[in-house]
Order: C-alpha cells, then sequence, then structure tokens
C-alpha cells in the first residue's frame, strides 16, 4: 500500500508518517519508481508509535523501546541498564499521567451520576452504530 492508504487505515497524517521515518521509527520498502510501499506490519507499526506518542512517551524513548520489543522477538539480550533506566524514569511520568487521567476520570464520572445524566456513561461506552 502507499502513503495515504498507510495514514488512512491509521489515522495518523502522511506528514507524521514521515517523521517516524526520519526518527528511524518506521523503516518503509521502495518501489522502483521511489515510492514509499508498506504492508500489514507497517499498520500494525504506526499505531503502536502513535499509541506510544498519543500516551506522552517522547519519540527518542519510543525508539528505544520499539528496539528493544523487536530485540526480545528476535530472541536477543535486551535492554541494557542504559535502557533499563530510560524506561525507569519514563514509567515515572506515565504513571503520573495514568493518575491523573484516573482522577479526571472519576470526576466527570462523579458529576454526571450527581446531575443525573447516568445515562451518558453508559453512550459513552458504546460505539454508536451507523446505519
Amino acid at each position: 500500500m502507499k502513503i495515504g492508504e498507510l495514514a488512512a487505515r491509521t489515522g495518523v497524517t502522511t506528514r507524521l508518517i514521515r517523521y517516524y521515518e526520519q526518527q528511524e521509527l518506521l523503516d518503509a520498502d521502495r518501489a522502483p519508481n521511489g515510492y514509499r510501499t508498506y504492508t500489514e506490519a507497517h499498520v500494525e507499526r504506526v499505531s503502536r508509535v502513535a499509541g506510544l506518542v498519543q500516551a506522552g512517551i517522547p519519540t527518542r524513548l519510543v525508539k528505544v523501546l520499539l528496539d528493544t520489543e523487536d530485540a526480545a522477538a528476535r530472541a536477543e539480550p535486551t535492554c541494557p541498564r542504559e535502557v533499563a533506566e530510560q524506561l525507569a524514569t519514563e514509567l515515572v511520568g506515565v504513571q503520573a499521567r495514568i493518575d491523573c487521567l484516573t482522577k479526571s476520570r472519576d470526576a466527570i464520572r462523579s458529576f454526571l451520576t450527581a446531575t443525573q445524566h447516568e445515562v451518558l456513561l453508559q453512550e459513552a461506552r458504546e460505539p454508536a452504530i451507523a446505519v
């Protein structure tokens, strides 16, 4: 598939996909005419990268994390001390963001319940069915 289809399938802009390539988070294949080509594995990779970035992980650590996962999948030794220290430091920030989001979720849920709009909680959990 071409970059436009990859963008459509992942919800990530073509510009951001190119940025992921520049940051060495994604490696596109090239057709004889020079166009980038992508596979289902690229769809999974872009989705994974985008999810990590949206979770607040900086791209430099996304690369470290993905490289570690790739090495583990090849049964290579992984996670040297330096990488473990970077990830442990990042874990503190991730947990802080989770705690903040949890508080926000609980506050919104309490507000909706207190204002007798708890039916909206169920609607928020169930995706709308397109007719």
